[in-house]
């Protein structure tokens, strides 16, 4: 894997991810519910009894919320690189429900593992999950899109 195809793929996952979260965000202030992803990671480090200050276990869960963004990512591109799955809107639909599933399969674990009952509308954070998740697929394959257009064009037109 060349350093370009690692740009593209971090740029892809920040992408998706921030944009899911954004919706995630702007879902949990139009409900009046928590349903933010980071916040909720937060609260979950602090069931674990980690020896860590605040700050630090708030950066860990937006790390962490980023890094699982990647994983899915990387996921998403060894399935187009490979050609197992063409890079269409209905695979980008496809993928963001699988992963919407594996998001909400992941939190419903992470929630029992962790005994914490977070004092929220766990069916409506769910159904949001499941549709952000179609959102990070949907803007995970449009920005995989663009960077390959880009990679390609430059790839022809640019020479160093």
């Amino acid at each position: 894997m060349d350093i370009s195809t690692i740009l593209q793929i971090l740029i892809v996952s920040i992408a998706a991810t921030s944009a899911m979260t954004f919706f995630s965000y702007a879902v949990s202030a139009s409900f009046r519910e928590l349903y933010k992803e980071p916040v909720l990671l937060t609260f979950l480090l602090a069931q674990l009894k980690l020896e860590l200050s605040a700050g630090t276990k708030k950066m860990l869960a937006w790390l962490i919320h980023y890094i699982i963004g990647l994983l899915f990512v990387i996921g998403y591109h060894l399935l187009w690189v490979n050609n197992i799955l063409p890079l269409t809107v209905l695979t980008a639909l496809l993928l963001g429900a699988i992963s919407g599933i594996i998001g909400i399969l992941g939190w419903v674990i992470m929630f029992k593992i962790a005994r914490y009952k977070p004092a929220i509308d766990f069916k409506g954070y769910y159904i949001q999950l499941f549709f952000a998740h179609v959102i990070f697929g949907l803007v995970a394959a449009a920005a995989y899109y663009l960077s390959l257009t880009v990679l390609l064009l430059t790839n022809t037109y640019v020479t160093i």
